[in-house]
């Protein structure tokens, strides 16, 4: 009884293992099929994509007076059945992830029927809408890297943080070589699960190792919140800020003012952006992060060998830290958070790439080329990128990421 109950054990850890490698449920592709959101639990058939890429959604409350789904931070009314079920069709979605999270008679409650993920400062519930292009961050048959969850004390913070890493396939075999690292940051009103999560940022670095078009480096996710990691609950959810085409030091337009609804009080501004250092979470990755990581992973310590990206929120993190300690990051990419200028670089000869990029349906995406050219024409190596067909959400951040990383130390 003993060995079966050990032989048990172990099948289920090893099970546990390969979805924690790969970090995401694979099947997402039914392309122009009706199948159920790949994120639901133990086989429920709602929310359910449709073939022309609506979403239905059913919610059992048999009792409530109003059901609602808010997808993306946008309230719809469920209609209500004989058998208690509430249900609702939506319009087409855009491609790739999507947060939504329900509405009854007023609370916010999560669909127990799908898995959780953090969003907008609180819970959440997701979805995929397939897209026939978005192989590159597709579970394959191919070589795959491992995402560690690691606690390091800060001295900055006084105390513990917990970071996601992924180190590259090989990793574990290759004992006598190092590797460079990108340090990648989430949006407002998430955390460090983020790029794993709703990113895949795990499997398209797999996919673009695997076919040569990537270097093999380590990413490093941590969340930039240094005193309170998320806003209090109960309440209203945050929107998502919309940020501008330029890099003015004002805070930008739509997003809450330091100290506000959704934003914690720091020093330095927004989000404790600015100021020396870039402010306190450019403190604590110089002081505390960036040394343990060194430290405690095979990585190629020297400049030319980090980068430093986010999307939103963490691209004008970015933007702070690595304008401000150019001693430390060579590349800078900035998903969906504004634009950099010759005027920002001390010192151009430490940037080896400035990486811009927005969605199409951005309205900061107009202004990339003139950026770009901008660089460019001051002796700074550039590249932008717009993510067709897409707004600020996940597909546009995960596609940025595939661009980027394919750029990174190179040379």
């Amino acid at each position: 009884m003993k060995k079966i109950v050990f032989a048990l054990t172990v099948f289920l850890i090893t099970c546990y293992s390969g979805f924690a490698q790969s970090g995401q449920a694979s099947a997402v592709f039914n392309v122009d099929t009706a199948h159920a959101s790949p994120y639901n639990l133990y086989g429920n058939q709602y929310p359910r994509i449709e073939a022309d890429n609506r979403v239905t959604f059913k919610f059992y409350a048999p009792d409530a007076q109003k059901v609602q789904v808010a997808i993306n931070n946008v309230n719809f009314d469920l209609v209500k059945g004989s058998d208690g079920v509430w249900s609702y069709t939506s319009e087409p979605q855009d491609l790739g992830y999507h947060n939504f999270w329900m509405v009854v008679d007023g609370a916010i409650v999560v669909d127990p029927a799908t898995d959780g993920f953090i969003g907008f400062s609180h819970l959440c519930n997701g979805f995929e809408i397939p897209d026939p292009d978005g192989g590159f961050y597709e579970l394959k048959d191919v070589p795959h890297g491992n995402v560690l969850i690691k606690n390091y004390y800060s001295t900055v913070a006084k105390s513990w943080r917990m970071i996601y890493v992924y180190t590259p396939p090989d990793y574990e075999k290759n004992i006598n070589t190092r590797y460079p690292v990108l340090y990648l940051q989430h949006g407002g009103g998430e955390d460090q699960r983020v790029w794993i999560e709703m990113g895949r940022a795990n499997l398209i670095l797999d996919n673009l190792i695997a076919e040569g078009k990537a270097k093999p480096f380590i990413i490093v996710m941590e969340t930039s919140a240094v005193t309170t990691p998320r806003r209090p609950a109960p309440g209203p959810p945050a929107p998502r800020p919309t940020l501008p085409a330029a890099p003015p030091a004002a805070r930008p337009a739509g997003a809450p003012a330091a100290g506000g609804q959704g934003a914690a009080a720091r020093p330095g501004g927004f989000f404790g952006m600015g100021g020396p250092g870039g402010g306190i979470y450019g403190q604590l990755m110089t002081t505390d992060l960036i040394p343990w990581v060194d430290k405690n992973f095979r990585t190629l310590s020297d400049q030319k060998y980090r980068a430093m990206a986010g999307l939103s929120m963490g691209a004008m993190q970015t933007r702070a830290v690595t304008l401000a300690n150019l001693d430390k990051f060579a590349y800078i990419g900035m998903f969906s958070g504004g634009t950099i200028m010759p005027d920002d670089i001390s010192d151009k000869s430490k940037v080896k790439l400035v990486f811009m990029s927005y969605g199409s349906r951005e309205r900061g995406a107009d202004g990339l080329k003139a950026a770009e050219e901008a660089l460019t024409k001051a002796g700074i190596k550039s590249a932008t990128y717009v993510s067709p067909l897409t707004a600020h959400e996940f597909q546009s951040w995960r596609r940025s990421l595939k661009e980027f990383s394919m750029l990174l130390f190179k040379d």
